[in-house]
């Protein structure tokens, strides 16, 4: 099973492809990495299953959301069909909706460039669903700015 210096191996390796020094994890295995002013990428490593969370934020939600955006929500996460295998969670205190998705962390080692590429794509997921959940809230908080889409992680 990995260790978490293998995570950190693993994590130099992503750094060299990528160019970004950020992506250096504190004692704990978390990284968190702001990425074209739009989102926060973070890969927490998980010592007991040899696995890596990665974690984003993908909007915040209001007191008075219709119930239609949670639904969506869950529909869309319903056997990652519109998740590409990852889930949704809310974050209680600030009503955040979190886009989650795991990576063996052996397999993605083995090919570092296809761990990039599928960063990229969740950030392309995630601007999906944020556009998608800010066009089914009430006019008011879908008038809030948004950020720009993501250009990519190697930006």
């Amino acid at each position: 099973m990995p260790t978490l210096n293998d995570y950190r191996t693993f994590l130099a390796a992503v750094r060299k492809q990528t160019g970004i020094e950020a992506l250096e994890p504190d004692e704990g295995g978390l990284v968190s990495v702001r990425v074209d002013d739009a989102y926060n990428v973070n890969l927490q490593f998980v010592e007991a299953t040899g696995r890596v969370l990665c974690f984003v934020e993908v909007a915040e939600l209001p007191t008075d959301a219709p119930r239609e955006v949670y639904r969506d929500l869950l529909a869309g996460g319903l056997f990652g069909k519109e998740t590409a295998g990852g889930y949704f969670a809310l974050e209680p205190e600030s009503e955040t909706v979190l886009y989650n998705y795991f990576f063996d962390l052996d397999r993605a080692a083995e090919d570092v460039e296809e761990f990039v590429a599928t960063l990229e794509k969740i950030l392309q997921l995630c601007d999906l669903w944020a556009e998608r959940v800010k066009g089914a809230l009430p006019a008011a908080a879908a008038a809030a700015p948004a950020a720009s889409p993501p250009l990519g992680i190697l930006a």
